[in-house]
Formats: C-alpha cells, sequence, structure tokens
C-alpha cells in the first residue's frame, strides 16, 4: 500500500502523516512510496494504540488528571507527563490538525488541549517562568538581554535547512556542489581540493537550500566542538567506482557524532565499470542501510558530470528538511555562527557567517568573541550587496574590528557599551580557558560518572589490524551497565591522527590505541588540546578499563621515573624568558615535556614544570648526557649556581597480573 492511501485510509492530510511516520522512525522517501504489509500493520496499530492500565486502577486514576507546567514542552516531554504512548499522542495531535513532531515546542494551553482530547483532565500550576521574569523586570532591568526578549517575542516560521557535503578527498564532493550551483567552483582551486569553507544558497522548486562545503569533516567537526550546530543534513559522497574509503568512514563517523540526518549521494554513476550494489553493501557495513534494502538511509545516484540524479538529490534533501520541520524566528536582532574569516589590505576584516535565528542588517552592532565591529556592508554568495539577512543565509560581512574566530558565535548588540562588555568578557574567559583546558579521560568521565553528571562514554578505538579492531569492538558492544552507555564513535586501523584528536575533542571522547606506536607529539598535542591517548597491548585490560569506568570505578595509580640530571653551572638574564639556567647534564637526559625539581645543598627548594629547553638558539625535546643546555622553569626565577635540576616524569603504573 502506498504512503498516501493509507493516509486517506486513515483519514491523515499527508504532510502531517508523514511527519507522524518520522516521528516513529518509519522513514519513507515520498508519499507515493510503497509500505509493505508488515508496516501497514504496524501504523494502523499505532493508531488505534490505546493506554493500557493491565487491571491496575491507580494507573487510569493518575492518567485522569494533571498537572501541567505554564512553561512551554515538547511534545516528546507531554508524551512522558501524561504517561500515553507516542502514537496516542500524535494521533490526537494530527486531529486537531497540528503540524507537529516530537521536538515542536507547545505552550501550556494546547497542551492541556491536547491532554483534554485523550480524557485526562488537565491544569496549570503555577506562573510560568517567563510571568516570574517579568514581575522582577525593574530588578533586573540591566542584567537583561533586549535581544532575547525581541527573539522569544516572534513566531517561528520555516527556514531553509543546512547542508554539508562531506566524504573522501576525490569522489566529487566539490564538483558536486559546482553542479548544484551550475557555476565555476572548481576551476579556480589546486588540485581539486577546497581551499576555504564556502556557504552558498540556491533556489529548488521555489525552496531555498543553503550549503557549506567544507574543506574537510575535521572543519565539520572543528565548528561543532565549539558549540555551532550548524549543519541539518549531511551528503556523504561516495564514488561509485570506488566505493568506500577509509575516508569515507571517517567523514560518516563525524556526521554520525554530529548527530545529523545523513543522505547518501552515490556519485560518478556516469563512469565505466561501476556497481552501486557493492557500494551499498559496503555502506551496509557501516551501518547504513539502503532504504531499498529494507533500511532508513536514503541514498541517491548522482552524477556531478552530466548532471543525471541531481534534481532527485534535492527533491530528497526538501523532503528531509520537510520532515525535520526546521523553524527558526526572524524577528529581533540576529544570531548565528562565523563560517570563515579573513583578513584583507583592501577591505579589513572579512567575515564568512550564517544566521541562525534573527535578521541582521547594515549598521548594526555585532559581537563574536573578542571581535566586535559595525556591519559596514553585507554581500551575499552572488556578490551582490544586500540590507539585511534572515535565518540560514549566508552572507559576508564588513565592519569586524579584527578577523573573528570560525567556528565562533556571533550576536547584534543595542550598543557599543555592551559590546565592549562582552569583547571583555570572552578575553577573560580565553585567558581562563588558556589557563585550563577540560581534560576528557578513562579517569575524569569514570568521576563523572559515579557523581550521575554523564550518561554516556565514547570511545575511538585506532589498532595495528583490522582483526584486532573487529575483536575490540566486539567486546566493547558486549558491556552492560545500568544507566551508561558505551559507544565506538570510530575505529581504524593505523595510528592515532590529528582528525582523532579533533573528533575526540568535539564529542568529548577517550582514544583507545591497541598495539600501534607512540606518537609522543601527537600525545601533547592532544593533552593540550584535553584529550586523552591510552596505548594498549593487551585487549582484556582495554574492556576491563571500559567496564570499570563506566561503573564509575576507574581510577589511576601514577608513579615517577627520573628521566636524568643536570647541574646549574651559570645563570642569564632575558627579559623575555626571565632567567636561564646554563646547566650540564650529569646524568641520563633532560626532556622539555617533564617535571622539575631543583635541589640545593641537598633540599628541595622547587618543582614544577619545564618551560623551555635550549642547545645554543635552538629549541630541543631533550639533551643528553654530557651536553650543556639552558633551561627555564616555568614560575621560578629563584636559580643559582650549582642547584641540581633534575628532569622526571608521572607514569601510569603498570599492573601486575
Amino acid at each position: 500500500m502506498k504512503v498516501k492511501d493509507l493516509a486517506k485510509e486513515l483519514g491523515q492530510n499527508i504532510e502531517g502523516f508523514m511527519t507522524f511516520l518520522k516521528d516513529v522512525d518509519i522513514r519513507v522517501k515520498s508519499p507515493s512510496a510503497k509500505l509493505n504489509p508488515k508496516t501497514v500493520r504496524v501504523i494502523k496499530d499505532l493508531f488505534n494504540e490505546k493506554p493500557k492500565n493491565n487491571g491496575d486502577e491507580s494507573i487510569e486514576k493518575e492518567r485522569a488528571s494533571v498537572k501541567i507546567s505554564p512553561d512551554p514542552t515538547t511534545v516528546g516531554d507531554l508524551a512522558q507527563t501524561l504517561n500515553v504512548p507516542l502514537g496516542t499522542i500524535m494521533q490526537a495531535i494530527l486531529k486537531k490538525g497540528l503540524l507537529l513532531n516530537l521536538n515542536s515546542e507547545i505552550n501550556a494551553d494546547i497542551a492541556c488541549e491536547i491532554a483534554l482530547n485523550l480524557d485526562i483532565d488537565c491544569t496549570i500550576e503555577g506562573s510560568s517562568s517567563k510571568e516570574q521574569e517579568a514581575n522582577s523586570l525593574k530588578d533586573k532591568l540591566t542584567e537583561i538581554d533586549l535581544n532575547e526578549m525581541d527573539s522569544e517575542s516572534a513566531d517561528l516560521k520555516k527556514r531553509p535547512p543546512i547542508i554539508t557535503i562531506m566524504g573522501h578527498v576525490d569522489h566529487g564532493k566539490t564538483k558536486l556542489l559546482d553542479a548544484i550551483r551550475k557555476t565555476n567552483v572548481v576551476a579556480s582551486e589546486s588540485g581539486g581540493i577546497t581551499q576555504h569553507i564556502g556557504a552558498y544558497q540556491i533556489t529548488f522548486q521555489d525552496k531555498k537550500l543553503t550549503f557549506l562545503d567544507t574543506p574537510g569533516h575535521e572543519a565539520f567537526t572543528s565548528l561543532r566542538s565549539r558549540g555551532a550546530q550548524v549543519t541539518d543534513i549531511a551528503i556523504l559522497v561516495v564514488a561509485a567506482d570506488e566505493g568506500v574509503k577509509p575516508q569515507t568512514i571517517e567523514a560518516l563517523n563525524h556526521a554520525k557524532a554530529a548527530g545529523v540526518n545523513i543522505i547518501v549521494a552515490i556519485n560518478k554513476i556516469d563512469k565505466p565499470n561501476i556497481n552501486i550494489d557493492q557500494v551499498k553493501k559496503e555502506l551496509a557495513d557501516q551501518e547504513l542501510l539502503a532504504e531499498d534494502w529494507g533500511g532508513q538511509t536514503i541514498m541517491a545516484p548522482v552524477s556531478a558530470e552530466t548532471g543525471q540524479g541531481l534534481e532527485d538529490l534535492l527533491n530528497l534533501i526538501l523532503l528531509d528538511a520537510e520532515m525535520q520541520d526546521l523553524q527558526a524566528n526572524f524577528n529581533g536582532y540576529a544570531k548565528g555562527v562565523i563560517v570563515e574569516s579573513e583578513l584583507s589590505k583592501q577591505k579589513g576584516a572579512i567575515a564568512t557567517l550564517l544566521v541562525k535565528s534573527g535578521t541582521i542588517k547594515v549598521g548594526q552592532l555585532i559581537v563574536s568573541g573578542t571581535s566586535y565591529g559595525k556591519v559596514r556592508a553585507l554581500i551575499n554568495d552572488l556578490g551582490e550587496s544586500v540590507k539585511s539577512a534572515a535565518p540560514a543565509t549566508p552572507v559576508e560581512i564588513l565592519g569586524f574590528n579584527d578577523a573573528p574566530t570560525p567556528g565562533e558565535l556571533f550576536k547584534i548588540v543595542n550598543s557599543e557599551k555592551e559590546a565592549r562588555q562582552l569583547v571583555e568578557k570572552a578575553k577573560q574567559e580565553l585567558k581562563q580557558d588558556t589557563n585550563q583546558v577540560k581534560q576528557v579521560s578513562l579517569e575524569t568521565l569514570s568521576q563523572q560518572i559515579e557523581a550521575g553528571d554523564v550518561k554516556k562514554l565514547n570511545i575511538i578505538v585506532k589498532a595495528d589490524v583490522h582483526g584486532s579492531q573487529e575483536a575490540i569492538i566486539a567486546s566493547i558492544e558486549k558491556l552492560k551497565t545500568n544507566e551508561v552507555s558505551v559507544q565506538v564513535l570510530h575505529a581504524g586501523v593505523g595510528q592515532v591522527t590529528e582528525n582523532d584528536i579533533s573528533l575526540a575533542q568535539a564529542s568529548e571522547a577517550v582514544i583507545i590505541g591497541f598495539n600501534i606506536p607512540e606518537n609522543q607529539d601527537l600525545k601533547t598535542q592532544a593533552e593540550n588540546e584535553g584529550v586523552s591517548i591510552k596505548y594498549y597491548k593487551i585487549i582484556y585490560e582495554i574492556i576491563e578499563d571500559i567496564q570499570r569506568a563506566a561503573e564509575g570505578l576507574y581510577t589511576v595509580e601514577y608513579e615517577e621515573e627520573i628521566q636524568g640530571e643536570a647541574e646549574v653551572r651559570d645563570i642569564f638574564s632575558f627579559s623575555k624568558l626571565g632567567k636561564i639556567a646554563g646547566s650540564y647534564v650529569t646524568t641520563g637526559k633532560v626532556l622539555r615535556n617533564s617535571q622539575l625539581r631543583v635541589i640545593r645543598e641537598g633540599n628541595q627548594i622547587f618543582e614544577g614544570k619545564c618551560h623551555s629547553l635550549k642547545r645554543f638558539k635552538d629549541d630541543v625535546k631533550e639533551v643528553a648526557t654530557g651536553y650543556e643546555c639552558g633551561i627555564v622553569i616555568q614560575d621560578f626565577d629563584d636559580i643559582k649556581e650549582n642547584d641540581r635540576i633534575v628532569s622526571f616524569v608521572m607514569k601510569e603504573k603498570k599492573r601486575v597480573l
């Protein structure tokens, strides 16, 4: 039976019925899609679903009368409050003629109407948080963000979807976007690799679509790691003649970690000797099962070269966007995200931004992190000057005093005083963030799990061979805890890469390395970014540590390991570095990333970090026995001749079986 025929039989309008199907995890391409008999029975059961009390009258009484908060709630939360199944709620909503999905926000009056339609008495308790805020408005006037007030007072309207194109480096990402835009983007780029993040908007079937063209999934994740979740749909481009590559899997896992809808564009179908079914099989191995194979992932065969299949792809994007019911507030001061920025000798600071809510206008004051200014000009993706830009619209802006950081959020403010206050606050936060990076490790996550602050443990696995990788994943999937889920975000063969660190940072994941060489530089970089990399030689130790972490029981014991010792023979003073201890290494070696202990006349007088290690004018990582060096100790200037400097590191204590 076709979707539209079933909707008619159940007496539902097709738009609302499509939304209902999405909310109960039944994905279909279009109203003309065919449903198998089993799915039809499931849908009919959902529509005929009635609350069951299993003979327990107390449950029936609880459902007969409820109190609802005066604050807005979502459809999903309302289902929990009323203690009725999702199917029942959606049926009541559709009967009222409302086009809502699971995450749609509704006010207390509509929530009560839905409850009454389900024969549940409903009362709204107390005054809303907004009313309470209004009562104390005079006392808090200086603290209230006028932008927020403007933003909350307006109705939501549909906005264009924001689509990111991802995939392997030479599978035709930019060419596909070029074919969609009908303009020559590729010719100006070297080697077919995108040189910058571009944001472009097209109109298809009188509806706008906004595309982000990223130079790689690491940029996509970098945006997300700053809290700038800008993408609604990820288009995963896979070449029909090459299939799934390691970079394809990386891109896929970044999209999965971001929680965005994925549409697969199987590109290059104009090539000879292609095998689309083989591509679908490889994607199925990555848990992306095509709709025509009984799965839920939309896959569209296309050719960026000939244009074949592009209209079908765009129609699928529109359908997906319609199912998501993407909305934004078009009124009030704009907020959004900086996509890219640069400094131009002719124009000064230039930034490309995407508006998330509100409308940005020429002449307004804008703040982003430690950058601010007055909007002098807005230029759209066609190079045209415009006076304003609404939600999901990409524009280039002139007027910042300095190039803002890509991925940073921006907002329009009411006065220069407010702009300066926000910039000063951002500078203070930046200083604090620089001094104290949030560390994510099995130990810190275990502590948060024990405290009840974390419900998910994200893992990235890198192994020596595929067999080891599969064994580790299979073992992790068998782990069971009552309240914490353990999820492998990404797995691969070979050494840890910067992309792995980027994904771990954005997703608060721990990287597990099995039987692979340690890259000390990369490990130091990871630690500086708050990412933990743990290396193992035995699989069961990995599983045991993850299990203990998930149960909130993981602890690490450290032991001191002496690296070497140096004798201070001369003192040099420099204005930028402070005092440099001209030293001679007497035993072992001194390491730049080590801890240092200063011994004077047999007594320890200081312990801290090595700030700088030099051989003549060059910075070095280590200096061995018998060589001279210059040592700068962080936060310590009271160094004297004949002091001894001990170099040591704290290493995780090895287990004894």
